[in-house]
Parts: C-alpha cells; sequence; structure tokens
C-alpha cells in the first residue's frame, strides 16, 4: 500500500509525515528510505521526507511498484491531487492524509523560513519570499492546492492547530485511517514520541519551530492582517478560523 502524507508548507508537515511513517513501521510497513534506496527512486523522491514532488503520472507509477510487490510505506507530498492520484485512492491503491493551518500562520511561518535561508546564506523553497507581497502570493497558491485536497472524500483531513491542542483525539483518528494497533506499546512509543512538547524540539527532518497559533496577529500589521482576511476570509470561514471583520485602529 502506498501512502501520501500531503501537507500545507509550514503547517506542520514534517511533523505529520515522520509520525505517519513511524506509526506504519512499527506497524509492519517499511521505512520509504529504504524503498527509495532499493528501488532506486532518489530521483523522484527527496532525500529528507520521501517527497514525491509533483503528483505525475510517471511518479506515481514508479512510487506504487514497490506496493504492487506487498510493502507498505509512507511518502510526502505538498503538491495539488493530481488525477492520476485521485483515480488511486478511488481504486483503494493509494492512501492519503492531509494537513493544513491557518494561512495566516503558515505564511509567517514560510516569510521567516525564508529570512533565515538568506541570512545564512542557504537558498530553500521559502528564500525568495522576501516580503509580504511574495509571500501572499505563494500562500495563495496552497491555499487553491489545499481546498482541492479539503475537497475530496477519500482523504482525512487533519487541521494542524487540532492535532497540537488535542494530539490524543486526533492520533487516535489517523491510527484507524493507518489501520494499525493503537495499543500496542511500539505504536504508543511513537504516539509519545512525536507529541507536541517533544516536536518542539526540532528533531531532525521535523520542519517543527514556533508552531504558535495566532502569531500572525503580533507581527503583521494592522493594513496586512486586513489584506489577509479578505484574501483567504471564505477558507478560513469554511475551515473554522476566526476572521476579525473589524480590527482594532493603532
Amino acid at each position: 500500500m502506498l501512502i501520501l502524507s500531503v501537507g500545507m508548507p509550514r503547517a506542520g508537515s514534517g511533523w505529520f509525515y515522520n509520525l505517519m511513517h513511524d506509526l506504519v513501521v512499527v506497524n509492519g510497513g517499511t521505512d520509504a528510505r529504504l524503498i527509495r534506496q532499493r528501488f532506486h527512486l532518489n530521483r523522484i523522491w527527496s532525500e529528507v521526507n520521501c517527497n514525491i514532488g509533483v503528483l505525475s503520472l510517471r511518479r506515481l507509477i514508479l512510487s506504487m511498484l514497490p506496493a504492487l510487490m506487498g510493502y507498505t510505506y509512507v511518502i510526502k507530498a505538498h503538491a495539488a491531487p493530481s488525477l492520476t492520484a485521485i483515480r488511486l485512492m478511488k481504486l483503494g491503491w493509494l492512501r492519503a492524509a492531509y494537513i493544513y493551518r491557518d494561512p495566516r500562520d503558515a505564511m509567517l511561518s514560510a516569510l521567516e523560513n525564508g529570512q533565515r535561508a538568506r541570512q545564512k546564506g542557504r537558498a530553500n523553497a521559502f528564500s525568495e519570499l522576501v516580503d509580504f507581497e511574495h509571500a501572499l502570493a505563494f500562500m495563495q497558491e496552497y491555499v487553491q492546492i489545499s481546498q482541492a485536497w479539503l475537497a475530496l472524500p477519500h482523504v482525512l483531513k487533519v487541521r494542524y492547530e487540532d492535532l497540537v491542542n488535542s494530539y490524543d483525539r486526533e492520533t487516535e483518528k489517523l491510527s484507524a485511517f493507518l489501520g494499525v494497533n493503537q495499543g500496542s506499546q511500539q505504536t504508543q512509543a511513537v504516539l509519545d514520541r512525536y507529541r507536541p512538547a517533544q516536536a518542539t524540539a526540532e528533531q531532525k527532518g521535523l520542519h517543527f519551530r514556533k508552531g504558535i497559533s495566532g502569531r500572525y496577529r503580533q507581527v503583521f500589521t494592522q493594513t496586512e492582517q486586513e489584506i489577509l482576511n479578505r484574501t483567504f476570509g471564505d477558507y478560513l470561514i469554511k475551515n473554522g478560523y476566526q476572521v476579525e471583520r473589524d480590527l482594532p485602529a493603532g
């Protein structure tokens, strides 16, 4: 079985991926990094967290081959669902779980991550986000991608904020979705390892830094917050996030 851990950027997607990955491994699955090496998938899966990139027909077929041989493993993506991915989910050959976050917080995290990358002289996916406008355009694209995933009936949807604040309840849903034995000692050890209090230690590959909800209010100006509320208003309301229609003056 091929399992896809999909995430909005800066929504704890590395944390979510490693949680899913390790739950599957201790319940009889295979480490995706071993699959990557054994089946020579290094050209289409990244070294960190086995990110497939775009969900193209070619990449998905190559990624499915080990699953057809009986292996079960988890890979990662940020891309929009393709017609091939949707078809595979309908057939039951692919499972996908999607984690998303208040885009205002995700955007702030991306902006700050890009700033740190530039200061260190290390280009990354966020280093071109040099100001509010660039970050806004970046996040608009991923909100569209988020809407596409959230509209699919075969996908497990997980709010980042819920996973942080109601970890036991959300991981119970995730365990049921993955078909793992939540009562086993091995499963409980994984669940404890990835509790939010542990994840803030920035374990390698988790991409988990501050992770504080609502921090955008402390950093973005009133004008910028108004722009964010207008831009993402429908998405925010639909997914249970607060929208400040009338921000205080100042």
